[in-house]
């Protein structure tokens, strides 16, 4: 298998953590959408990364779409569980933190344009996201040791990148001093050997 993917992406690295919990072999290939000459349209029609390319050239787009499958070729660490009501609140979690990672993202890509182009109302939306998102993810992880429990899954993964995308775009943020029961959880994230092995280049 390949991936296509760029290393500071969330959701390329979302991606590449699973492959490691679930000691899958694969190839990595970088390749920003954002560059002339980039191939990511002719994997992906919406020409986004992650994409994961299969033996059979067969191609999943989508980080939700591309680690349920993951979850699916090898029994080694489950990630998503079976139960519909645990499946649900794991789902949940990717969701929420996927959202964090969207708006952070965009808030990245329009302080890009030259300042004239900008939209300070759009990008207050999109830190009001961010904010929210953040403030739902502390309340629902509370005291918990993983965000769903007792054991370790895809939620704890999501989340780990989404911070670790605003630790590494927006550290003005300062999120672990609003937040500390999730910095707790990203420093226990953190010291997973998946997460090291992942951890974004210096932007």
């Amino acid at each position: 298998m390949k991936l296509i993917m760029t290393p500071t992406s969330p959701f390329a690295r979302k991606v590449r953590i699973v492959l490691a919990e679930k000691r899958i072999e694969y190839e990595q290939v970088i390749d920003s959408p954002w560059e002339a000459g980039s191939h990511v349209p002719d994997y992906n029609p919406l020409g986004m990364v992650p994409v994961l390319v299969l033996d059979d050239n067969h191609t999943l787009f989508d980080s939700r779409v591309i680690v349920e499958y993951l979850d699916t070729v090898s029994p080694v660490s489950q990630l998503i569980p079976k139960d519909s009501r645990q499946r649900l609140a794991v789902r949940r979690w990717e969701a929420l933190a996927d959202g964090v990672s969207d708006a952070a993202a965009a808030i990245y890509i329009e302080k890009k344009r030259p300042e004239s182009q900008q939209s300070p109302e759009w990008i207050v939306r999109q830190e009001q996201k961010v904010f929210r998102g953040l403030e739902a993810m502390a309340e629902e992880l509370g005291e918990k040791n993983w965000c769903t429990g007792e054991f370790f899954n895809l939620s704890d993964i999501a989340a780990g990148c989404a911070m670790g995308y605003l630790d590494l775009r927006f550290p003005e943020i300062e999120w672990r001093k609003s937040h500390p029961v999730l910095a707790r959880l990203a420093d226990k994230l953190s010291q997973r050997p998946s997460f090291k092995e992942t951890l974004p280049p210096a932007a």
